[in-house]
């Protein structure tokens, strides 16, 4: 029976990939915000490029054996997973809707990515989903093809951890109630450690004391010389990797001294201290209970701060971790009260992550203290132009969505609908070429001011 080099494939090369493109563009943009760019940079750049270049030329012998040995029938597109371009074996869907590979997808996501890779939609949770008839469907084709589906592998870098591991993470942790070169030698090394294995993360679920530990350094200090700040980012960086490990999760965020931490970094640490303080109230609020009591420790106000500052590295992990919060309803009332509308608007007004904030606006826009600021601080010529001028069908719907809601509760608002319906046909527009959604919430726009008995001068 044939088989497909695809299943002797080591997924990680696509995750390093990622990887390595992640960092590229982080690099690339400090180098452009620089006044002086720094030789080293420019070396360090190159070299990733060249590593890229690399991995790519494997990437093609590997699809060449693959192609070859598939000789029975092309792979359907869509059995393929769109991150690794191969069959998928244990095909999942995320929030997105999207189905992947099921290796490759945990991958992306470990790596701190938090949207869809083909929509760029910010994900609600982070859960996988079996997708039983896809993986039905490939099951006949290998079978009417000759090739053999094997059972579904878990892909994942985890070792297993020696006794002397567990000895040398234990010493680390006592580093950090050590002397100030200790402290900054060990968290360093947790941080590496966190990152590169997963098997690290899963130690501190083992004693309730661990965490508190690592935190020790910054509970125990608000001083804010250099040497802290640069401990506090290892530390908090540390914690976010931590959190990404599912078994950690409730752990962590009800570990008494950790949200006030996160809170203190979103305001006071380094740039990457603030986004990956970010990031990590993001990961934590996949659970439910945890975006509770993130909610309820009063994180959205330092959250909605530093989205007003408007720094564009930490912009799209703050506002992933707005996005998550907000998914229950108390958060929503937490945000609108603590200025969320008006720094949104203020952000997609000057086109910045525009996708991300527009999905939050939408998601407040069914609370009517929302939707009377928007309407004071001028969305509806903003959304409007946005419809206007994007290709993105997402951002469209997320548009007149809002849009619908504010003509529901603001007639003030549906003379300037009016007169941009107008001149630009905007709104017929998208009635005719919209989503499904955003063509019911057009028509029920241009239905409302169709009306022969509307007085479009009306003001109350």
């Amino acid at each position: 029976m044939a088989k497909s080099g695809v299943f002797d494939e080591d997924p990680t090369m696509v995750a390093k990939a990622m990887e390595l493109k992640k960092e590229l563009q982080k690099l690339v943009r400090v180098m452009v915000e620089e006044a002086d760019i720094d030789l080293e940079a420019i070396d360090r750049a190159h070299q990733m490029l060249y590593d890229l270049k690399e991995l790519k030329l494997k990437k093609s012998v590997s699809l060449k054996r693959h192609y070859q040995s598939l000789a029975h029938g092309e792979v359907p597109e869509e059995f393929k997973c769109p991150l690794s371009k191969e069959l998928m074996r244990d095909p999942v869907f995320i929030a997105s809707g999207q189905t992947y590979d099921r290796p490759f997808i945990q991958k992306w996501l470990k790596s701190g990515n938090r949207t869809c890779p083909i929509t760029e939609q910010v994900l609600s949770h982070t859960m996988l989903t079996p997708n039983h008839l896809i993986r039905d469907m490939i099951a006949q084709w290998c079978k009417d093809h000759g090739i053999r589906l094997p059972d579904s592998v878990q892909y994942t870098n985890e070792e297993v951890l020696t006794e002397a591991d567990r000895v040398h993470f234990i010493s680390l942790l006592e580093k950090l109630s050590s002397t100030a070169s200790d402290k900054k030698e060990a968290a360093k090394e947790l941080r590496l450690l966190t990152k590169q294995m997963p098997s690290f993360r899963a130690l501190f679920s083992e004693s309730v004391d661990f965490i508190p530990q690592l935190l020790s350094p910054l509970s125990n200090s608000k001083v804010q010389t250099e040497s802290h700040l640069q401990l506090q980012e290892d530390l908090i960086t540390t914690l976010l990797n931590i959190s990404i490990h599912d078994n950690n999760k409730k752990l962590v965020a009800e570990t008494p001294v950790v949200i006030p931490l996160l809170m203190d970094a979103l305001s006071s640490g380094t740039i990457e201290t603030r986004s990956n303080a970010a990031a990590a109230l993001f990961t934590l609020s996949a659970l439910d209970s945890n975006k509770e009591l993130i909610g309820k420790s009063g994180a959205l106000k330092p959250l909605i701060d530093l989205l007003n500052e408007g720094c564009s590295i930490a912009m799209r992990d703050t506002a992933s971790a707005i996005f998550s919060l907000c998914i229950i309803h108390e958060n929503k009332l937490r945000a609108v009260r603590d200025g969320a509308v008006l720094a949104i608007l203020k952000k997609i007004k000057s086109r910045m992550h525009v996708d991300e904030l527009l999905s939050i606006l939408a998601m407040l826009s069914n609370n009517r203290k929302a939707i009377e600021e928007m309407g004071e601080l001028g969305a509806v010529p903003s959304l409007l132009s946005i419809i206007r001028e994007t290709s993105c069908a997402r951002n469209k719907e997320n548009c007149i969505a809002i849009l619908y809601t504010i003509c529901l509760s603001d007639r003030s608002k549906w003379k300037e609908m009016k007169e941009e319906e107008n001149v630009f046909g905007t709104i017929s527009q998208l009635a005719q070429n919209g989503t499904s959604r955003a063509k019911r919430k057009a028509g029920g726009i241009l239905e409302k001011l169709n009306r022969p008995s509307v007085n479009l001068t009306h003001t109350s």
